[in-house]
């Protein structure tokens, strides 16, 4: 499976270029996943329904499934965060896995950046980000800088990168 990852600090853009590569590269005719860490607890079940009270119980996994949609959900109950290697073997194939988060993790990533958030680049001291998508022009990197904005040149560069 080819894996690239948008990472950045809080405020910096990430999940909405999440968003508009997902749609992007759906539109080119591939297929995409997308893989989330979260640094707090969530939840993606309602309390108080039927899938809830299974959980509530005990139940390590529970499967909820519909004509729609399925979803599996695991509970760690104390084991630790599986590793996101680990996760990715829990995706049907697809042509590409976008991962939001997962900065210290070994695969290919863009930096998102918005200079208002005074937040350092990463890709100073991470030699696994490709490239950097800013709303600014930061200085002293030898890595591409990509226009924040430019969903399709982002796009081009992860399918470059990827040979997709």
């Amino acid at each position: 499976m080819n894996v690239f990852g948008v990472v950045g600090w809080k405020n910096s853009g990430k999940t909405g270029l999440m968003e508009r590569l997902v749609a992007e590269f759906v539109a080119r005719g591939l297929s995409v996943s997308t893989l989330k860490h979260a640094h707090h607890s969530f939840d993606v079940d309602k309390p108080g329904k039927d899938s809830d009270r299974h959980r509530v119980a005990g139940a390590s996994q529970v499967l909820l499934s519909s004509a729609n949609r399925w979803a599996l959900m695991s509970e760690l109950r104390g084991a630790d965060e599986p590793p996101l290697e680990a996760l990715l073997t829990k995706l049907d194939p697809v042509d590409l896995v976008l991962v939001e988060g997962y900065k210290r993790d070994g695969h290919p990533k863009i930096e998102a950046h918005r200079r208002e958030t005074g937040q350092p680049l990463i890709a100073r001291d991470d030699p696994t980000i490709r490239a950097v998508a800013s709303n600014a022009a930061p200085d002293g990197l030898d890595i591409p800088v990509l226009d924040l904005d430019d969903t399709a040149g982002i796009a081009d560069f992860i399918a470059r990168s990827l040979d997709l």
